[in-house]
């Protein structure tokens, strides 16, 4: 009997879907969609929420094997495919390419040197652009991680300094919008909720959230970490650092910080998509690209 399709059901936000498709990409284990990043965008300030009952999700004995997904906006598509079930690829392009759609358009990424999907977005009316996505990993040995922090700061975690002002702020501007002239970080209490939500939803470690500390104790740099027992492979997202505090070496400390965490942890690979000097230069290596493929 074929796999059969079925809608994503977003309610509720932490539901036996939410639970069941992370799951599948903790199994699936892919770099470019890994579990890590659908955690991020499920309570991203930032998510199209109304985008979620259009993820495409296909089932054989009551499991998910294959899934057509969005990363927080509509128009980007991601399809994933178990091992086995490839076959079904066709299908994903074309369910794809009008329910992810935005104003009428979708693009799907894929895996460079994927011949047989590029073949099956080529015969739907895809091309290949010049936008890609890159993947860096870290291989993780504990006992060859090693940083230095400026006298006077110090690392510390959301599970010792759970500070939400400050996690916005060192984002907002490590980020460059106070440099872009935005303004000043500012928290309204009616934004509380919707904060607190991402480190109190299920799977969160906030032992893996690592901020550096000034002297004047603003956390100026933060990593976070995306973590899971059932998986060797961890996430890097976000990195920030405020921009008066750069070249110091403290978005290093912060990096290397989780990823030794995770490291004790059972974890043996830290992925992070970025293809910036800054991981290079700390140990991280190129590991893929892929390339966004748009309809003509």
């Amino acid at each position: 009997m074929p796999p059969t399709f079925r809608n994503y059901n977003p309610h509720p936000l932490f539901g036996e879907d939410y639970v069941a498709l992370r799951n599948f990409l903790i199994k699936l284990n892919s770099h470019n969609y890994h579990f890590g990043r659908w955690d991020w965008m499920i309570t991203h300030g930032y998510l199209d929420k109304s985008g979620l009952p259009h993820i495409g999700l296909w089932e054989e004995n009551g499991e998910i094997v294959a899934a057509a997904t969005y990363d927080c906006g509509l128009g980007k598509a991601f399809l994933l495919m178990a091992d086995g079930y490839r076959h079904l690829g066709e299908e994903l392009f074309l369910y794809a390419k009008d329910a992810l759609a935005k104003d009428g358009k979708c693009k799907a990424l894929i895996l460079d040197g994927d011949m047989e999907l590029q073949g099956i977005a080529a015969r739907n009316g895809f091309y290949p652009t010049q936008d890609k996505e890159c993947d860096a990993v870290y291989p993780i040995d504990i006992d060859s991680i090693h940083y230095t922090l400026p006298e006077g700061f110090a690392i510390t975690s959301m599970a010792e300094t759970y500070d939400l002002y400050q996690y916005g702020q060192v984002l907002w501007k490590g980020f460059d919008h106070e440099a872009n002239g935005e303004g000043p970080f500012v928290l309204k209490p009616e934004e509380l909720p919707e904060w607190e939500i991402g480190f109190k939803r299920p799977n969160v470690n906030l032992d893996l959230k690592i901020a550096v500390v000034a002297p004047n104790g603003d956390f100026v740099s933060y990593c976070g970490m995306w973590q899971d027992d059932a998986s060797q492979s961890v996430l890097v997202e976000p990195v920030a650092t405020d921009p008066a505090y750069r070249k110091m070496g403290l978005g290093r400390a912060a990096v290397l910080e989780a990823v030794r965490r995770c490291g004790l942890l059972g974890a043996k690979r830290a992925f992070v998509g970025s293809s910036q000097q800054f991981y290079y230069s700390i140990g991280f290596c190129p590991y893929a690209t892929s390339t966004w493929w748009a309809q003509k």
